[in-house]
C-alpha cells in the first residue's frame, strides 16, 4: 500500500519530501483510526481519502497562515507596495526593460494591459475605455503574448 500511497502523495504534492511526510501522516491517521474501517469494503480507496483530506486541511491552514489581515484603521497596510523587484539592480533594470517593452505596444494594447495589471477587473476596464468585454480580454492576452515572447530569455 505505501507504494500506491507515494504514488498519490506525489501526485498531491509535487515534492518527494511532501510526498513523504504525508504518506506518514496518512499511515499514522489510518493505525490510530483503524476501529473506523468497515471490514470488506475498499481499503485502498479508505486510505487515499484519508491521504486526500489531510492534504486538503494542510492546504488549507497553511492558506490561513499566510493570509495577511490589515488591522490598520485606513487599511494601510494592504496598499503598500509587495515585493516589485527594484531592491537589487538586477531587478530595477529587468523592471525598466519591461516597462519600455510594454511602451512600445500600440495604444490599443498597451491601456488594456496596463490597467490589467493595476488590478482593474475586465469588465471595468472594457466600461472605461468603452471596449466590449472581449476585446479587452482579447487584447490583453495579445499583449501578454507579445511581452512573452520578447522576454523569452527572462526564464
Amino acid at each position: 500500500m505505501q507504494g500506491n500511497l507515494l504514488s498519490f502523495a506525489l501526485k498531491l504534492t509535487a515534492n518527494r519530501e511532501e510526498a513523504q511526510d504525508l504518506v506518514q501522516d496518512t499511515t499514522l491517521k489510518a493505525l490510530r483510526n483503524e476501529s473506523k474501517f468497515v471490514e470488506n469494503t475498499n481499503f485502498k480507496g479508505w486510505m487515499l481519502t484519508i491521504m486526500r483530506n489531510i492534504f486538503i486541511n494542510n492546504y488549507r491552514k497553511n492558506a490561513r497562515e499566510n493570509t495577511m489581515v490589515d488591522s490598520s484603521e485606513d487599511m494601510f497596510h494592504l496598499n503598500l507596495c509587495q515585493e516589485s523587484g527594484l531592491e537589487t539592480p538586477e531587478g530595477a533594470f529587468a523592471c525598466n526593460e519591461i516597462s519600455a517593452i510594454i511602451a512600445g505596444f500600440s495604444s490599443d494594447y498597451r491601456e488594456p494591459f496596463s490597467m490589467h495589471v493595476a488590478g482593474y477587473k475586465y469588465e471595468e476596464i472594457a466600461e472605461k475605455l468603452d471596449m466590449p468585454l472581449g476585446t479587452v480580454k482579447s487584447r490583453i492576452f495579445f499583449a501578454r503574448k507579445k511581452l512573452r515572447d520578447v522576454l523569452v530569455d527572462y526564464r
